[in-house]
């Protein structure tokens, strides 16, 4: 069973994976690409035979909805991390924030977070992180498909990425900030489609386990 779940803010994907697995009574739950914490959106499982499935769905591309807010960066490069500096903020026109976005548009090298899932050397960065510990890390190939700005509003610039697998948003956003001459961090992220998969689609955890029920009925 492939599932197309919205997964909610605050829960990890592996939260969703372990809810999923209760409810089905299915050993065998996996997911098809890490959603961060403060994230929502799109995440989509797969129970039994089908995890197979899910290494091919990982490569799809994936479209994200993202507020960063300027002059604010903080150490997780969201809002679940501290605050670690404060800049101004220069007069930007929607030309300016345009052609600033455009610019990410192709192939590019991204270092991961440190605040991030990914493995090194058999450990979590975040779990580095949490230590104060920062190590190096390779970068790693990433392509930006499409990505528009959608509203500027008070220091806070919305935008719609579309991008490959393994890209971090919340370090596209630091970036795209930098580019700006500021600083900043992502406030909100959802992601809107995986590959076929998209958001309108996506069933609430409540919603899956109520139809769950009906069916084991």
């Amino acid at each position: 069973m492939i599932l197309n779940l919205h997964k909610p803010i605050g829960w990890t994907s592996f939260d969703v994976v372990k809810k999923i697995r209760s409810i089905t009574h299915e050993k065998k739950v996996g997911h098809a690409g890490t959603l961060d914490p403060f994230a929502e959106g799109v995440l989509i499982l797969g129970t039994g035979k089908d995890t197979k499935i899910l290494s091919d769905i990982t490569k799809d591309k994936k479209t994200y909805e993202a507020s960063l807010l300027l002059g604010i960066s903080t150490n997780t490069l969201d809002t679940e991390g501290d605050i670690v500096a404060n800049n101004p903020v220069p007069i930007l026109s929607e030309e300016k924030i345009t052609d600033v976005l455009n610019s990410f548009i192709g192939d590019s090298l991204q270092i991961p977070p440190m605040f991030s899932a990914k493995k090194i050397n058999g450990q979590r960065l975040y779990k580095l992180a949490r230590k104060n510990i920062t190590i190096e890390r390779e970068p790693h190939k990433i392509k930006i498909f499409s990505i528009s700005l959608l509203s500027y509003i008070e220091n806070v610039l919305s935008f719609v990425v579309t991008c490959s697998k393994g890209t971090y948003v919340r370090v596209l956003g630091k970036d795209i900030a930098e580019r700006l001459n500021t600083i900043g961090h992502l406030t909100k992220l959802i992601r809107t489609k995986v590959g076929k998969f998209s958001i309108d689609k996506s069933l609430t955890i409540e919603k899956f386990q109520s139809s769950w029920k009906l069916s084991e009925v």
